[in-house]
């Protein structure tokens, strides 16, 4: 079943798209997950700040990884964009918990869900089928 994107522009192209997108969302991704890795002070901080005991910094990372190279994968995207949305979702609750600022702070993990969905959705037609877009009427 075709959804109307892909009579819009054809699959290598969306694929290219899709790719795109996920180079970006994953180096964001992934630069979060390395500085936690390295155990980056400021970012203890922050998660100290957030209530979070910062030794966790490491095993935060390594989770932020593990999502990060599932949905890198083909095989395994779906799973991956599944586990980066709830990681993600993790991150929205705690910072309304903690009272950061709502569209900057809050809402950032909601943009990032975005992107991360918006590339798979380019990269992989059966996610095109499960939702598609139907456009403005």
């Amino acid at each position: 079943m075709d959804t109307p994107i892909d009579g819009l522009i054809n699959s290598k192209v969306q694929r290219l798209i899709g790719w795109i997108f996920t180079v970006l969302i994953s180096a964001l991704l992934g630069f979060s997950s390395v500085i936690k890795l390295v155990a980056v002070p400021e970012v203890r901080q922050t998660l100290s700040g957030l209530g979070w005991p910062a030794h966790l910094d490491f095993t935060v990372g390594v989770i932020e990884l593990i999502c990060l190279a599932l949905f890198l994968l083909p095989r395994t995207a779906v799973l991956g964009a599944v586990l980066e949305t709830a990681l993600l979702g993790a991150t929205v609750a705690l910072k309304l918990r903690v009272g950061d600022p709502m569209i900057t702070h809050v809402l950032f993990g909601v943009y990032m869900g975005f992107f991360v969905w918006g590339a798979l959705y380019f990269r992989e037609p059966r996610v095109r089928q499960l939702m598609p877009w139907r456009g403005l009427p």
